[in-house]
């Protein structure tokens, strides 16, 4: 096991439009990777309760529901700090006086995350950092069980789910707490089904995930399985989309719209989604998006697959896997892969 609690290496990713190696700044992070060691195997009840929903709901009141101290609460510049371009966001700075504003913010993602005209390219749900991988143990993207357990992921009780994507590839989009909060639908298509699986809150900090053993099967999250294989559909079989939520994430409010943020729908199974209209938000904190295709259908964009083995970037992932595991970071909407023809 990788010990990151008593001189944490840094973790650093590659930025996809300038390809430039970035250095992550992790949000409380030596308490997050002393919860996740000590605690974790010497305090079982502390790291229960502290990765409780009760809990999780606490710390989220904390850290983003009071206002911010001191000066203008929504000025430009704080923005600017936390990473924010205020151009993009719908609500002017001053409204934005609170970290939950800022974090639920709305932007004009029709001008500022532009999307492939080509109906069989597959978006990335979120602003995130991604890896990709497979199911497939003779795939070179095979990665073994550790950020999640296939099964436990999709739900035991789902025996279809997992039939009809066993052996097939993945995508996982890590959402930080700066990150803009929306889901967008990443193909167009049927929703078959949609449900909700009971779990707990654990952090997606690179840490504590490589410290545990598949850690986003274990937390709460929704399910929605898109047949693309439709009238107007992307065409490349079942998708499945599963956003989950981790530490401080008070809740996943589905709020389809195909207009902007107008009218927001809640998913049911028959529906028509289109590719990179608003789906969902997350209530706040970090989060995990993950999209699973079934084997053989897509092909991963160059640029993703030639970062993740890159061997000049200081990555815990790395680190764990004794392999290069790098993440790139990806824009909502932009192109992450495509039909294989």
């Amino acid at each position: 096991m990788t010990d990151l609690t008593t001189d944490p290496i840094p973790h650093q990713y590659i930025e996809r439009e300038t390809s430039r190696v970035a250095t992550e700044r992790l949000i409380a992070d030596p308490l997050i990777n002393r919860l996740y060691s000590s605690a974790r195997e010497n305090t079982p009840l502390l790291f229960k309760a502290a990765t409780s929903r009760r809990m999780s709901a606490i710390l989220g009141f904390l850290n983003f529901d009071m206002p911010f101290k001191g000066g203008n609460p929504g000025s430009t510049d704080r923005i600017k700090a936390m990473g924010i371009d205020p151009d993009e966001c719908l609500d002017r700075p001053e409204h934005l006086d609170t970290a939950r504003k800022l974090f639920e913010r709305k932007i004009r993602y029709w001008q500022c995350r532009p999307m492939p005209p080509a109906t069989d390219r597959i978006v990335s749900p979120a602003d995130a950092r991604m890896i990709v991988g497979s199911f497939d143990r003779h795939d070179a993207l095979f990665l073994k069980e550790k950020f999640f357990s296939f099964n436990e992921l999709l739900g035991e009780e789902k025996r279809q789910w997992i039939k009809a994507f066993e052996g097939g590839e993945f995508a996982l989009f890590r959402l930080t707490p700066d990150k803009y909060h929306y889901n967008h639908v990443p193909v167009s298509g049927r929703v078959s089904d949609i449900y909700t699986i009971d779990g707990r809150c654990h952090s997606c900090n690179p840490g504590a995930v490589v410290s545990m053993v598949t850690p986003f099967s274990k937390n709460r999250r929704v399910v929605t399985v898109i047949d693309t294989d439709v009238p107007g559909g992307a065409g490349i079989g079942l998708v499945a989309m599963i956003e989950i939520v981790a530490m401080m994430i008070g809740d996943i409010v589905q709020c389809y719209s195909t207009h902007g943020y107008d009218d927001p729908l809640d998913l049911a199974p028959g529906m028509f989604v289109e590719r990179g209209c608003p789906k969902s938000l997350y209530r706040p904190g970090s989060s995990v998006d993950v999209l699973i295709f079934q084997r053989h259908r897509v092909r991963f964009s160059a640029d993703i697959l030639a970062n993740m083995r890159r061997r000049d970037v200081s990555s815990r992932y790395t680190l764990h896997f004794r392999s290069p595991l790098v993440e790139t970071d990806v824009k909502v909407r932009s192109e992450i892969g495509r039909k294989v023809d």
